[in-house]
């Protein structure tokens, strides 16, 4: 199993991870430590577990917001689909007549 090296709020750990994953955690990594380091410019020397849990909890609220707004567009797409597939069915319907229509007036 590979290991990468990462660091967090100036301290490295080691963590595992699966085969070809090293980069994604590594980027991981980097994006909570960069959050991290924006709450401590916000807040100050808070504690290290302080500013871990403050970044772990903005962070799952950005995940859960996401999550949130995919639900809305998945909604609103099968709602989109939904008003296609009347409309076509309404389109159907209308050349049946036109058709029904000219062949009653040409002969």
């Amino acid at each position: 199993m590979p290991h990468v090296n990462v660091t967090i709020a100036g301290k490295s750990y080691r963590m595992a991870c699966g085969p070809g994953e090293e980069d994604h955690l590594a980027a991981l990594a980097k994006s909570f430590d960069d959050r991290v380091t924006e709450m401590r410019g916000t807040f100050g020397e808070i504690g290290d577990m302080r500013l871990h849990v403050m970044a772990s909890l903005t962070l799952a609220d950005e995940l859960l917001e996401a999550r949130r707004r995919i639900a809305d567009l998945e909604q609103h797409a099968a709602q989109g689909a939904a008003d296609q597939a009347r409309l076509a069915s309404g389109v159907g319907i209308a050349a049946e007549r036109i058709d029904r229509l000219a062949r009653a007036l040409s002969g």
